[in-house]
C-alpha cells in the first residue's frame, strides 16, 4: 500500500468531522504498518504535500480531509460495475387470443396554440442622486 492510500484509508476511518491531524494519521498508519516494513517519515510527508497540492486533500488548519471531488470519485470506483451477463430468457408463455378490439372514434383535431402573450417590461428604475459631499474651507487667518 502507498502512503496516499494509507493517508486516505486513515482519514476515511478516523471519521473526523473536522479533519484529522498529522499526528493521528501517522499514528494510525503505523499502526496498520506490517512488521516487515520501516517507517519512512519524509515519504509520510511528501506524500501529504502531493495530496494537497493535488487537491485530494484539503487542508483545514492544522487537519486534513478528504476534498468532496476525491469522495466521489472514490464513490464511483467503490460502485461495483453492472456487469454483461445475459439473464437466462425464460420460456413464453403461450398467448391466450384477445376479442378483437372494436374502432375507436377519429379524434377530432385540436385548435392552433395561441402564441404566449408578450412579457410586460418592467418600469426602469430611477436613479437616485449623489449627494456630493461639501468640503469646509478653514477660516481661521494665518499669521505673517
Amino acid at each position: 500500500m502507498s502512503y496516499k492510500e494509507g493517508i486516505v484509508k486513515a482519514i476515511t476511518d478516523l471519521k473526523d468531522r473536522t479533519g484529522s491531524s498529522m499526528q493521528a494519521i501517522k499514528k494510525h498508519m503505523q499502526a496498520a504498518l506490517p512488521s516487515d516494513k520501516k517507517w519512512a517519515n519524509t515519504t509520510f510527508l511528501t506524500a501529504l504535500k502531493t495530496g494537497v497540492a493535488s487537491g485530494d486533500i484539503v487542508k483545514i488548519k492544522g487537519s486534513y480531509k478528504l476534498s468532496p471531488e476525491f469522495k466521489k470519485k472514490l464513490a464511483d470506483a467503490a460502485k461495483p460495475k453492472k456487469p454483461k451477463k445475459v439473464a437466462p430468457k425464460k420460456k413464453a408463455a403461450p398467448k391466450k387470443k384477445s376479442a378483437p378490439k372494436k374502432k375507436s372514434a377519429p379524434k377530432k383535431k385540436s385548435a392552433p396554440k395561441k402564441k404566449a402573450a408578450p412579457k410586460k417590461k418592467s418600469a426602469p428604475k430611477k436613479k437616485v442622486p449623489t449627494q456630493k459631499k461639501t468640503v469646509k474651507k478653514s477660516t481661521k487667518k494665518s499669521k505673517k
